[in-house]
């Protein structure tokens, strides 16, 4: 493919290195958008005739059926997806395929079709992640009331609501969507006609091809258009910390099904057994959710390592690009199927959920903060005189709210019968009431209002 400039093919660990075929291959259905959205401009502005131009598109049209079908012979010596698309493409219609390549370079090619690819990627995560915000917000409205511990340091802490739980994993994924959404308004500019780095000297219409591909402007400077990464670097950053959210709560699906703990069910769909202990029940796919993130944080780092030390415009480290960023939003799309599945199938064990609630001396919080509230005390003395009545309670081997009121009064005397009132674990979630709280009524108002909202985005997709 180099023409006259170079009289003897490459050394075998050469291709070796070189060759990318076997994973840019995916690269395929950009690569022919964008080849398409070439020729035309090519003919509209003059550059090649109108004739070519319709050869040009009627033989990428089969090439794409080709690779369609699965008849299309991907060729290794033809080093990449770019040549492997040309080459076909002149068996098929002969010497007009040799214009295609005009006031292009494959550095601006790929550029293109890797953005392409990168976008269309996007453009199905930003639902996939809405989805499993839907599932979230209906599982959490029904178990809006569901008492549940909250934890500190896997502690017990304070009672909360299992659907004020799911909510914090809604939240933690509307700006994951949001960080999807700026990636991609950002990356959504064109580097084609940028050419090898400098531009080039033919009347090229770039503003054309930009539209036709849907990108909303040219890139303005064709070093940057070539030598640019960051596209990938932040639908990759963004990934990551999605992945981040997904291992948190697979990590927490995975204790909650231990029947140390209990609190949740899987059924058979997202469980599976052992080879040799017939009572196992695994959560599989929450421990593969969970280790996911590995793989896609390193996709991360691993691109960012490439570009740290390039000088522009264009190098062959870049080649390194693509491999990893295919792998990671692969594997990102996946796990958020793999969530979105496993929300919904998963069912609470209420009464589990209920017990544990209620363990640790939960609700100490509630009798301290009644202390302030009904004899005025400073909270750091209600904190203390908390700790006391905790300890007598631990002495006894009582809950909170089975502690007679004498052992009470016998720490503090002002403490009345009507202390009673806000130690249970339902009075204490019905209590917090704060923007953001984990009342069933905040839970249930938090919850309609997402539903909403993601109705809203879904419509206006």
């Amino acid at each position: 493919m180099w023409g006259g400039r170079f009289a003897a093919s490459p050394a075998e660990i050469m291709e070796e290195i070189n060759v990318s075929i076997s994973f840019d291959k995916a690269l395929a259905p950009q690569d022919i958008r964008g080849s398409k959205a070439h020729a035309a401009m090519l003919a509209e502005v003059g550059i090649i005739t109108k004739s070519d131009a319709r050869e040009i598109l009627r033989g990428l049209d089969q090439v794409a059926a080709e690779i369609q079908d699965g008849s299309f012979e991907f060729k290794r010596a033809l080093e990449d997806v770019h040549m492997n698309v040309e080459s076909r493409l002149k068996e098929i219609i002969g010497q007009p395929a040799g214009r295609l390549h005009t006031a292009r370079s494959r550095n601006d090619q790929v550029a293109t079709d890797f953005r392409l690819f990168v976008r269309d990627t996007t453009d199905a995560i930003i639902p996939a992640i809405g989805e499993l915000q839907r599932v979230l917000v209906e599982k959490a409205e029904a178990h809006a009331a569901t008492v549940m511990p909250g934890f500190t340091h896997l502690q017990p802490a304070q009672p909360v609501t299992f659907g004020h739980h799911l909510l914090a994993y809604v939240e933690m994924l509307g700006r994951d969507r949001g960080r999807f959404v700026d990636a991609r308004k950002r990356l959504n500019e064109c580097p084609l006609g940028s050419a090898a780095l400098a531009g080039t000297s033919f009347p090229i219409d770039r503003n054309k091809t930009a539209d036709v591909l849907g990108f909303d402007r040219p890139m303005a400077n064709s070093l940057d258009g070539v030598a640019d990464r960051d596209f990938a670097l932040e639908v990759l950053a963004a990934s990551s910390i999605a992945a981040v959210h997904l291992s948190r709560f697979a990590e927490e699906i995975v204790i909650w099904m231990t029947p140390q703990f209990g609190f949740i069910t899987l059924s058979d769909r997202f469980t599976t057994g052992s080879s040799i202990m017939p009572q196992k029940r695994n959560p599989d796919a929450a421990e593969l959710v969970r280790a996911k993130v590995g793989r896609i944080a390193a996709a991360f780092q691993g691109l960012l390592m490439v570009m740290k030390g390039l000088p522009l415009a264009y190098s062959k480290d870049m080649q390194e690009d693509k491999e990893a960023t295919f792998d990671a939003l692969a594997s990102l799309r996946l796990a958020l199927l793999a969530m979105t599945g496993m929300v919904q199938d998963l069912e609470p064990v209420k009464e589990t959920m209920r017990a544990a609630a209620g363990r640790g001396y939960s609700t100490a919080t509630d009798l301290a903060d009644w202390l302030v509230r009904e004899l005025k005390m400073p909270f750091r003395d209600a904190h203390h005189v908390t700790g006391s009545i905790v300890k007598a309670a631990e002495d006894r081997g009582l809950d909170l709210e089975n502690v007679p009121l004498d052992v009470m009064q016998a720490i503090e005397p002002r403490i009345s019968n009507s202390v009673y009132s806000v130690l249970s674990v339902e009075n204490s979630v019905k209590s917090r009431k704060s923007y953001g709280g984990t009342s069933p009524q905040n839970v249930t108002k938090m919850a309609r209002a997402w539903a909403r909202r993601l109705e809203k985005e879904s419509a206006g997709r």
